[in-house]
């Protein structure tokens, strides 16, 4: 019971942690929001001029009732998962966002796991040979990184559907319709990966462990995968919270490149017509799966590295 104290210790401090950092998210939106010039009845009714609508707004939001009311008002709201209504969709805002949150999950989830892949692949593969392989894996990974994401995808565009009919120019219609935007939005992180795992394991092929685990008789490859890609994978792995923004905020370009519904979609329509108490709910929304996906990643170090378990 001692040896696992520490362990959860260390896990409820990482999540209250969290649970503060998306109570501050939640009252920088609200100040930030009437911290805006005008009414904030005017702000949420966007370019809409219907009669009755600011008198509706004001009442639903108590526009009328003092500033600590609002406020606690606010954060009890989103904690219950109410971001208010859409007044130009004239829908409730949750209701929007849960239509379209899992084909970006999805294109989320499957461009990660794509570019781990890779990234994993090319790494175990390179570091710490020097050859014409890694030089062409570094020079493929300083393109795809370099690249961005909507100049690649009209690229895939152009090659893949225009000229070889192999996948559908736009949609969310089977499979094939995944395969471009997958590519597209994990070719750019692959590349980041890549260098970064690559460089953790030469550190960690330079250890003495590695030269005990071949004295052994173990193969080369269960070296790179069993022992030195484990002591490789923290730096790769501080990586993630800035990865899952990458990812969300390329789903954005690749979902109107490749005309695939999404947050993203909803997103720059909900700004194009000033549907504020969309975008409101989108960052908030944004801000709570980073602090969530830090979280998980902080607890994940204490599996990896059980060194940080100690108090």
């Amino acid at each position: 019971m001692q040896s696992t104290h520490p362990v959860l210790k260390a896990a409820l401090l990482r999540l209250g942690s969290a649970l503060l950092v998306m109570w501050l998210a939640a009252s920088a939106t609200f100040v930030a929001l009437h911290s805006l010039p005008g009414r904030i009845q005017d702000i949420l009714a966007g370019d809409l001029e219907l009669p009755g609508l600011k008198e509706a707004i004001s009442a639903e939001w108590g526009l009328d009732r003092s500033l600590p009311v609002q406020y606690l008002d606010f954060i009890v709201r989103i904690a219950h998962g109410d971001f208010g209504s859409s007044y130009v969709m004239r829908q409730p805002v949750s209701s929007i966002i849960g239509s379209q949150v899992l084909p970006t999950v999805t294109l989320a989830l499957l461009a990660g796991a794509l570019a781990a892949l890779i990234a994993l692949t090319l790494a175990t593969l390179t570091a710490g040979r020097p050859g014409p392989a890694r030089r062409l894996a570094a020079t493929l990974e300083l393109g795809s990184a370099s690249v961005p994401v909507f100049w690649l995808g009209i690229l895939l565009l152009m090659a893949f559907s225009f000229r070889l009919p192999w996948f559908p120019v736009s949609g969310d219609e089977g499979w094939r319709a995944l395969v471009l935007p997958t590519v597209t939005l994990a070719l750019p992180t692959a590349g980041i990966l890549t260098q970064v795992l690559r460089e953790a394991m030469e550190k960690a092929l330079e250890q003495p462990f590695v030269t005990t685990v071949r004295a052994r008789g173990l193969g080369e490859l269960a070296v790179r995968l069993r022992h030195v890609l484990r002591h490789a994978l923290l730096p790769a792995v501080t990586l993630g919270g800035w990865l899952v923004g990458n990812l969300l905020g390329g789903a954005v370009i690749t979902e109107k490149v490749f005309g695939r519904p999404g947050l993203g979609t909803v997103t720059l329509n909900a700004v194009l017509s000033q549907d504020v108490p969309v975008v409101l709910a989108v960052v908030l929304l944004a801000a709570f799966v980073y602090v969530l996906v830090s979280t998980a990643l902080d607890l994940l170090y204490l599996a990896i590295d059980p060194r940080l378990q100690t108090p």
